[in-house]
Order: structure tokens, then sequence, then C-alpha cells
């Protein structure tokens, strides 16, 4: 069985057919720019462009960078405020013609992936999937049940938020080498994640 997944990210919107039980994607992926602003009309646009680049007319599960209950944006970081309060899968569904949407935190959805088909599947205990992008993103599992919209990246490190500093966005924005970014800012992070959970964590998982 196929669905088609869209990635709502802070800099590219991406999507593909997707094998749900290989849990591999069934074509090569299509993506477009975020628009500048991100807010949810533009967003929707380049939805519906990416979906109709395949000419797709099945369910649509859609990964935002932000908190959602339900189908509704409570935050936004990395997007138009504006997202706040929209219901993104009543929007998107309209933008689409009608097919159905589901909407999920895009850390929580990699992470459900993770435990389904790769490093956290069978795992026991607490395990932590971090995402890095525009922003980092995470999921928290405790013995293979999510505990939805965890938001690790937003934890403070050296007084500022810690995806300002430690996410791939940072090291393209100041220009870090990979060696400066990896061993000063996301190793600084990766310690302080594990010291918050590392009396409960027994395994984790970053991608």
């Amino acid at each position: 069985m196929n669905v088609f997944g869209v990635d709502i990210g802070g800099s590219g919107i991406k999507g593909a057919p997707v094998d749900l039980e290989r849990g591999t994607l069934a074509e090569e992926r299509h993506k477009v720019l975020t628009p500048r602003p991100a807010t949810p009309d533009g967003v929707a646009g380049r939805v519906a462009e990416v979906v109709a680049h395949f000419g797709w007319t099945g369910p649509v599960g859609v990964t935002f960078p932000g908190v959602v209950t339900g189908s509704t944006v409570r935050t936004a970081a990395n997007v138009d405020k504006s997202w706040i309060g929209v219901d993104a899968g009543t929007l998107l569904s309209d933008r689409l013609g009608g097919l159905p949407v589901t909407v999920l935190n895009d850390a929580d959805a990699a992470g459900i992936a993770e435990t389904t088909f790769g490093a956290g599947r069978g795992r026991k205990g607490t395990v932590i999937l971090l995402t890095l992008g525009t922003g980092i993103g995470s999921a928290l599992f405790v013995d293979g049940r999510l505990v939805p919209n965890t938001e690790l990246g937003h934890l403070e490190l050296k007084g500022h938020d810690a995806e300002t500093r430690a996410s791939t966005k940072a090291k393209e924005d100041e220009d870090l080498t990979w060696e400066h970014w990896a061993t000063r800012r996301l190793s600084k992070y990766l310690a302080h994640v594990e010291m918050l959970f590392s009396r409960n964590c027994s395994s984790s998982a970053a991608a």
C-alpha cells in the first residue's frame, strides 16, 4: 500500500509516494523551495505543486515543523507565525481537491518510521530521535509509545535556543566547518540532552 508523503521544512518542501510495507520511497522525491514568507496559503500552494507533480489522487501524509494537535498547528518556529491556530489538515485537503490529509509533527513522524523500520525497532525503555535541519526536531518514545510534540531543539544552550547554535542551518549561516560544528556545537547539545535523559534512556537515535 502506498500513500503520498510531504515534508514541510523551513527551507524546502519535499514529497513522493511512500511504500508503507517497506518504509521506502516508491519514486524519487520532488522538492520545491519553501516560500518566503512561509504563510499557510503560500505553503499550501507549494504542497499542491509537489502532489500535482506526481498526479497523485490518494491519501496524503504531511509532516510539519512545529507542535500539531489533531491537525491544528500550535507552534511555528521555522515558518510564518500565522500558522498558529490553523487547521492544517483542512487547509491542505481543500487545496488538494478534497484528498484525505493527515498532519503530524515532522520529528514525531520520523521517529515513528525509525521505531517501525529502523534503529528504534523493538527497543524498550526510552528512545530519543533527533532530526537536524533548519531547526532541531525530536521524538521521544517510552517502551515503543510516542510522547508527542517534544521540542528538545528549544532547550537552552549557553543562553540561546539550542537549534540556533547546533542545527545544520546554524552551521551554514555561520559558515562553520563540519569539524567545528560537530565538535563545538552539536556535541555540546547532544551532551546536554544526554545529561537530561541519561537515567532513563536505554538507547537513542539521531538523524
